[in-house]
């Protein structure tokens, strides 16, 4: 095996039973890209013996942002996660951790590496990392994504590595991997364009440190996006026409901006609405993804490069991208997540980000995480990496969920992961609100005109009036009338038929 042999090869059962109850375990992976996948499960099946025998096994969980069912879902199907930072989407280890039997810990994706690095979450035992190559010297060519993995190798005290000889080796030469120097010696990040190289195509690890390397040929459990719907569209279209509108005021430079677009159908939408209009330049990305509509955007021409964190592509994709890697190579590179989330960069760059919400207040306040305030769905992921220090922060989300019943433009939003100084635009299919220079009472005229769905419209008008008068308008005792609604009714709407909502 290429570069492998002066480590013990390993079954993926062996490499599990190196690790202990209680240790903290970083995983590689950002979003199934690039996620160690034979291990987490013959810890899983270990777990589960374990469990069987009346013995307890849990470990603490990192990686650097999701992860593929192999990870999250197989280990909290048997109960053997404690602890995870600093993303997730499994469903099931979502419901574990809303009903508090995981601790999870919802945080920026580009701080960390950081806190990784300065023990913040305490010592790191046992890094697991899928690579292509790991040489005798230490060098380890990483797979689909970078996420926290070189942090990960930096601190770990044992290493296990996931050679998957399904990943093509050339991947690795999109990388571009650099840690920055602690505080107070980093240096400002020299990256004044989206392709610009400033590290090396692969991580260092201390080959002392490495106990062993499991074989294997597993893709990454990544799906398709579903088709784009009416809803979606819409959104799309609000968000290119108010970015023609920028550039024929010329607030936007002719040659465009990079764009960032976060995980999802409705950004996937907005990307392929923004390649589907001749009127918008071609572009370059700065983002944290490289999903299915970039991948078709670069094909075609439109999108001339993306630096990125991930290739989060569906398996087809995948193999067609392999195919075609003279195309792709010089036209990606694949950063650690504190340099593809680096809000220095973010800013320097002029970067235009678009992330999805699930519900925003009329002030311009936007929750991305938190449902009714209490159950989180995902996490905050890296959208306030970027919405901060935005050239231009753009949120959307479809105006109603549930057919009507939950309106995702409320009064105050129960959780506030993005506050209104850093929101400048929000869009829903019913149209687009631009924020800036508005005070709050105009933001609030403007989100209900033209964010709001028509049959919430009259209830939002009627609470901004009965407020009263102040800077930001709010009646403390009615500001979560839509959320009890949904709580006692099972539908915002104050009319509706009494009913209990899952919330």
């Amino acid at each position: 095996m290429r570069g492998t042999t002066a480590f013990p090869v390993l079954t993926a059962e062996e490499a599990a039973e190196l690790i202990p109850h209680g240790a903290m375990v970083a995983f590689s992976g950002f979003t199934p890209a690039g996620s160690a996948k034979a291990v987490p499960q013959a810890l899983a099946r270990r777990a589960r013996q374990l469990h069987d025998e009346g013995t307890p096994f849990q470990i603490r969980v990192l990686t650097g942002a999701s992860t593929g069912a192999s990870l999250d879902d197989a280990l909290a199907e048997v109960n053997a996660i404690s602890w995870r930072a600093p993303y997730q989407s499994s469903s099931l280890l979502r419901k574990q951790i809303n009903e508090g039997r995981v601790a999870f810990v919802d945080m920026h994706l580009s701080h960390l590496p950081q806190s990784v690095l300065f023990g913040f979450f305490g010592k790191v035992d046992v890094a697991v990392i899928e690579a292509t190559e790991v040489t005798p010297d230490g060098r380890v060519y990483l797979t689909t994504s970078v996420g926290a993995s070189p942090t990960f190798l930096q601190v770990a005290d044992k290493v296990i590595f996931e050679v998957n000889r399904r990943q093509a080796r050339r991947i690795s030469d999109m990388a571009d991997i650099t840690i920055p120097k602690p505080p107070p010696y980093r240096n400002a990040l020299d990256l004044d364009h989206p392709l610009q190289r400033i590290g090396k195509n692969y991580a260092r690890v201390d080959p002392e440190k490495i106990v062993g390397i499991v074989e294997t040929d597993r893709p990454d459990e990544l799906g398709g996006f579903t088709p784009s719907d009416e809803t979606s569209r819409a959104i799309a279209e609000h968000v290119v026409r108010f970015l023609l509108d920028e550039l024929a005021a010329h607030r936007i430079p002719m040659e465009f901006l990079p764009l960032q677009s976060g995980v999802g159908n409705v950004a996937n939408a907005v990307l392929e609405g923004l390649g589907d209009n001749p009127d918008i330049p071609d572009f370059l990305m700065y983002t944290e993804v490289f999903q299915s509509a970039a991948f078709k955007l670069m094909q075609r021409g439109r999108l001339r490069g993306a630096s990125t964190c991930a290739l989060t592509l569906s398996p087809g994709e995948m193999r067609e991208f392999v195919s075609q890697l003279d195309f792709f190579a010089p036209r990606i590179v694949l950063r650690p997540q504190e340099i593809s989330n680096n809000p220095a960069v973010v800013r320097q760059l002029g970067v235009i980000a678009m992330n999805t919400a699930l519900e925003f207040d009329l002030f311009g306040h936007v929750n991305s995480t938190h449902v009714c305030g209490s159950t989180i769905m995902n996490g905050v992921g890296g959208s306030g990496d970027f919405a901060r220090n935005a050239y231009l922060s753009i949120f959307m989300c479809p105006s109603i969920a549930k057919d009507g019943k939950i309106s995702t433009v409320v009064p105050m939003c129960t959780h506030v992961d993005q506050n209104e100084h850093s929101v400048q635009v929000l869009v829903t299919e019913q149209g687009l609100a631009d924020l800036r220079g508005l005070a709050p009472e105009e933001r609030a005229t403007r989100i209900i005109s033209q964010c709001a769905h028509p049959m919430y419209r009259d209830y939002l008008y009627r609470y901004v009036r009965d407020a009263g008068s102040a800077h930001i308008p709010h009646d403390l005792s009615r500001c979560f009338e839509l959320h009890q609604n949904l709580l006692q009714h099972g539908s915002m709407l104050p009319a509706a038929t009494p009913r209990r909502a899952a919330c």
